[in-house]
């Protein structure tokens, strides 16, 4: 009965946004009090369970995308996104542009959270698609894949992370595993199958590209346009390095944070990219607000699908589809997969997939023998599966790629599919092969 509602739930959540095209956060809205009564839910809990998704989604959220949108901005209006994609069209022939932007995206996507290494690198993605004319889809799509399956499979992220606890694997061995695993399904879910994708060419969000072309002597040298862009990533990767050599301290954690090291590249942007480039900071400041009001529906939107996802957890759905399957008589490795995958389906939330599976899983590993390290890939590709409409990532794509809700099931969707399916058989061959 849980799953026929949580299906229906998400039928209704499509066909308000999709068909009768109601607003998508009060689509949210009115599927979450829908699932939540058809649940046996009380009012009030429902009422609780709305505002505590909201905030905790938010909490997070609304000062990394505020922040993110605010350097995107920044970087677009100050000519260093130019800069940048101008150098790199310079080193890398147009034709392997795409694999320069994944290769960053990669990079950058094993220190930092999913949506921070997005709101950071989609201005310089929008800007390399302009510059090469090269379709947007084609050169953003392996860059969000890269992102996607660091945050899915790989250390220090929270999921993956609590999963090698929860399993008693080993870090390292799981962060070399996942690696492996990890390039062949960013290949084929990124360069390879946005390859197919050149048809479509939705035009990027306005506050994040820059229609004037600027002259050399009006753009900031590259050394200051990729060190500001970055900043957050050298500051986020630092801390994780320091931590080896001196220990969790107050810098590590302070410079470690996601928000903090967001706040401090402001700070540092508004010099780098407006006050030593000559503008007041009134009209400094004028940018940040231009920055922000262009992304208050979005944050809307992810604050709806929060909403959603905590309806799921007061219902315990995935408590009740994880119990459902753990007995069947298949590969442990499947199993956890398939339990993640489910999950991530009803529930959304890659992080939240990966981390109710956990305590399902985890009495596999004992009765089946399983590698521990594996297992952690194996959950951690099934929390990647098919990100639908529930999910604040499909929407964080959508609406920044300003794509409708069939096109994103299309290429996000799909995209998402591929890296969890060629996940977990990469996982199965590495079984095969280490044992």
């Amino acid at each position: 009965m849980p799953i026929l509602i949580v299906t229906l739930g998400i039928l209704l959540l499509v066909a308000l946004v999709g068909y009768f095209k109601v607003n998508t956060f009060l689509s949210f809205i009115i599927t979450a009090l829908a699932i939540g009564f058809a649940m046996g839910v009380p009012a009030e809990d429902i009422s609780n369970a709305i505002q505590k998704g909201i905030g905790n989604t938010l909490g997070f959220l609304v000062i990394i995308l505020g922040f993110g949108a605010m350097l995107g901005k920044l970087v677009a209006e100050s000519g260093a996104a130019q800069r940048i994609s101008e150098s790199l069209i310079k080193v890398f022939p147009t034709k392997y542009v795409q694999w320069a932007v994944l290769i960053t995206g990669f990079i950058v996507g094993i220190p930092m959270f999913y949506s921070v290494g997005f709101v950071i690198l989609l201005p310089l993605v929008f800007t390399v698609a302009a510059t090469t004319r090269l379709p947007l889809l084609y050169i953003g799509l392996p860059m969000l894949t890269a992102l996607s399956v660091t945050h899915g499979y790989l250390p220090p992220h929270p999921a993956p992370t609590a999963l090698v606890e929860s399993f008693n694997a080993d870090i390292g061995l799981t962060l070399i595993y996942g690696l492996i695993v990890a390039i062949p399904a960013i290949i084929l879910g990124g360069p390879v199958f946005a390859s197919t994708l050149k048809k479509y060419n939705p035009k990027p969000l306005a506050s994040l590209v820059s229609n004037k072309t600027f002259t050399d002597a009006e753009m900031p040298s590259l050394f200051i346009s990729v060190f500001t862009a970055l900043l957050p990533v050298l500051l986020l990767a630092g801390a994780s390095a320091l931590k080896y050599f001196v220990g969790e301290n107050f810098v590590t954690e302070f410079l470690g944070d996601p928000i903090m090291a967001m706040i401090i590249t402001i700070i540092v942007a508004i010099f780098t990219l407006g006050i030593f480039r000559g503008k007041s900071m009134e009209e400094v400041s004028q940018t940040l607000l231009e920055a922000v009001k262009d992304i208050a529906m979005i944050l809307l939107i992810i604050a709806g699908a929060g909403a959603l996802k905590e309806i799921f957890v007061v219902t315990e759905v995935s408590s009740y589809i994880g119990n459902a399957l753990k007995t069947l008589p298949i590969s442990p490795y499947i199993l956890a997969w398939g339990i993640a995958a489910i999950i991530r389906v009803c529930v959304g939330s890659a992080t939240v997939a990966g981390l109710t599976s956990a305590g399902i899983v985890a009495p596999l590993i004992v009765l089946s023998g399983a590698d521990p390290n594996l297992m952690v890939l194996a959950t951690g590709a099934g929390s990647l599966m098919f990100s639908h409409v529930n999910d604040s990532g499909f929407w964080l794509f959508k609406e920044y790629f300003n794509m409708s809700v069939k096109d994103t099931l299309k290429t996000w969707t799909v995209m998402e599919t591929i890296v969890s399916v060629v996940g977990i058989i990469g996982v199965l061959i590495l079984n095969q092969i280490i044992h």
